[in-house]
């Protein structure tokens, strides 16, 4: 199994990639959060994982270990393709997903294009132990399926705010006092931001 490759640039698009590796290219299916952490320079190294079916082998390239394990964990589920995985992952970041699924957060995970509530469910009782107990997420129930960290997210970007920053700085204030109220997770963001 191709574990990762580590090459030239030759080509990049939003859903794939050309990677140089010693004269020989790898096509490589990727994610939009993938294409998103690409570097600008031309070497990169992305993790592998090969898909082998009858009619095809296939690539994807994932810009972190943790996005390939999650998108692993995501074709595990009965029902779930190679395409809706990532799909998952150019939707929401590895991080938004496992929270949603540890969270038991079923409306995160219908927002994405072609996920319906029965999938999403599946996904949920499929999967939750797995990344409970690979990621050691005791407390997340509370943190995630918080419509006011979306409603206090939403102001943090509306305020310049980069979204990554914004969210690890409410997922604090959320972890410290779980029934904070919008205007108190956006005033205690903004000190921490």
């Amino acid at each position: 199994m191709i574990t990762h490759l580590e090459g030239r640039i030759v080509e990049k698009n939003p859903t794939d990639v050309v990677i140089d590796c010693n004269g020989v290219g790898y096509f490589l299916n990727i994610s939009l959060h993938t294409f998103s952490q690409l570097p600008n320079t031309e070497n990169v190294k992305l993790f592998t994982h090969l898909q082998i079916r009858d009619d095809a082998h296939t690539l994807y390239g994932f810009s972190s270990i943790i996005e390939r394990e999650i998108f692993r964990l995501l074709i595990s589920v009965s029902g779930v393709g190679a395409n809706t995985a990532r799909t998952m992952l150019s939707s929401l970041s590895p991080g938004q997903i496992r929270e949603a699924i540890a969270s038991e957060d079923v409306v995160t995970i219908q927002s994405v294009k072609g996920i319906g509530a029965k999938t999403a469910q599946r996904i949920v009782l499929d999967i939750r132990d797995k990344i409970l107990k690979v990621y050691g997420l005791e407390d997340v129930s509370v943190i995630s399926s918080n419509t006011m960290k979306n409603e206090a997210l939403s102001a943090l970007e509306t305020l310049g705010f980069v979204r990554k920053h914004a969210e690890r700085a409410c997922d604090m204030v959320l972890r410290d006092n779980p029934k904070a109220t919008v205007e108190t997770i956006i005033k205690e963001a903004l000190k921490k931001l």
